[in-house]
């Protein structure tokens, strides 16, 4: 190589070196005013920047138009729910992205002890939120709780079944429920005795007598359950009141208006007793709908052959059946319609209310209440949500379907027995026991149910 060519290529050589070094030094520049950046600084002004991960959670946690809702990392809230064991586990995996996204910590208890909740808010100290198995605080305590859609919640992704109201505010709604109001069949079956699902009260009874005329029993009633026997039958007196009377009577029941001995809880009694009493409508009559416990009748309309053609259950009633006869298919051999004529859907359900406005508890409530929530919920396998956002991630069928049941609920009524605390519960259950075994008549039995009522609303 000759002594111009080295020249040449020395000189190109430094030139690119200083071509390097002026880049570099011109990174170093516009990174100073990133980290200078402040609290202050609005999410248009990061979203021209690129940020490393730590300054963007800080800057994220402070935007009032993101999931956090101003609430600052540190930020705690308090919450009382009635979950525990692998509950609660679900529970707070569901929470996971909310709380790990705004640096919120929950503070939680949980108890089911209604004193618990009494005692923190009489003494000026409630928790922020509160998740429990009923409304009944909002009854104790209107004045104290928050209307809900003023810290975040979204109504839009709920009907107005699952929002609870006291003097005209939304201050509580359904986070999680389980249907009851469900009649399980087998759709095979049906298709062979030439049966179609009922859509109306009349059909569901006029069907019930073609079953027994055709010699097919219509009902498993087994109600068996221990020191709880008769929550079952329970269950099926309010849907037949639901259908019978509507909602607004079974509110009636709950809040004292309407006593539990009123003629229309009687002929509820009469038409359930007529079928529970009666081999040709329920398996075994009187002695087994007493003695067959609720777990074995849940089975007996899917044995081969069938002993019932149909059964009033609970949702949790599919996952026994697949559990004893995983064979079956689940909207061919076994399926469920909702209870004909009901005006509404019994439920069990656990209700979010809030105590404080805190930006923290936006955060928490807007991301329960909206569709990320719902999802999220469907997802961890952690029962139903009402939230209309959980549509379309259950991971199996009759979730979904039964999800869809709560979601177009024209309206949802807690389980009488189990809202009215503490003596009416096991008095109901007593005052079925006694009509079907014979120990009692109607109108004597419901009048004992009905002064544990008055008794229990009282205090």
């Amino acid at each position: 190589m000759n002594r111009n060519k080295k020249m040449w290529l020395v000189t190109s050589l430094l030139l690119i070196f200083a071509l390097l070094l002026a880049a570099c030094g011109g990174a170093e520049a516009t990174e100073e005013p990133m980290d200078d950046m402040t609290d202050e600084a609005t999410s248009d002004d990061m979203a021209d920047e690129e940020m490393d991960d730590e300054d963007m959670a800080d800057d994220d946690m402070s935007d009032d138009m993101g999931m956090c809702m101003g609430a600052e990392a540190g930020s705690e809230v308090s919450i009382l729910y009635i979950w525990s064991g692998a509950e609660e586990e679900s529970f707070q995996g569901i929470m996971a992205p909310v709380l790990e996204e705004c640096g919120i910590t929950l503070v939680a208890e949980s108890s089911r002890d209604q004193a618990l909740l009494d005692t923190r808010v009489e003494s000026g100290d409630p928790y922020d939120i509160v998740i429990w198995s009923t409304t009944a605080p909002l009854a104790s305590y209107p004045d104290q709780l928050v209307a809900l859609d003023t810290v975040g919640a979204n109504g839009d992704n709920y009907s107005d079944a699952w929002k609870a109201t006291a003097n005209g505010e939304w201050l509580a709604v359904g986070l999680k429920a389980d249907p009851k109001s469900l009649v399980w069949y087998s759709p095979v079956n049906f298709d062979a005795m030439g049966y179609a699902v009922p859509a109306t009260w009349d059909e569901f009874t006029a069907l019930a007598d073609t079953m027994a005329a055709d010699g097919n029993v219509p009902f498993a009633m087994g109600f068996e359950s221990g020191d709880a026997t008769g929550w079952t039958a329970s269950d099926f007196i309010q849907d037949i009141l639901l259908a019978t009377q509507g909602p607004d009577y079974v509110f009636g029941l709950l809040d004292g208006s309407i006593p539990y001995d009123d003629a229309g809880v009687v002929e509820a009694y009469e038409i359930y007793s007529a079928w529970a009493t009666d081999p040709a409508y329920a398996v075994g009559g009187a002695d087994g709908s007493l003695s067959t416990s609720f777990s074995d009748a849940i089975l007996q309309p899917f044995s081969d052959p069938p002993q019932a053609m149909m059964l009033k259950q609970s949702g949790f009633a599919g996952g026994a059946v697949a559990e004893t006869y995983p064979e079956l298919e689940y909207g061919t051999d076994y399926a469920f319609f909702g209870f004909p004529g009901g005006q509404g859907v019994q439920s069990g359900a656990d209700w979010l209310m809030v105590f404080n406005d805190t930006p923290a508890v936006h955060a928490i409530v807007g991301y329960l209440t909206s569709a990320e929530g719902g999802a999220a919920w469907a997802q961890s396998g952690f029962g139903l949500s009402p939230n209309n956002g959980s549509e379309g991630n259950y991971s199996d069928a009759i979730s979904a379907d039964l999800a869809a049941v709560l979601a177009n609920a024209a309206a949802a009524t807690p389980d009488l027995g189990d809202s009215i605390q503490p003596t009416f519960g096991a008095a109901e259950w007593e005052a079925i026991v006694d009509v079907i075994s014979g120990a009692s008549d109607i109108p004597t039995a419901l009048a004992a149910a009905a002064s544990a009522q008055q008794a229990d609303l009282a205090q």
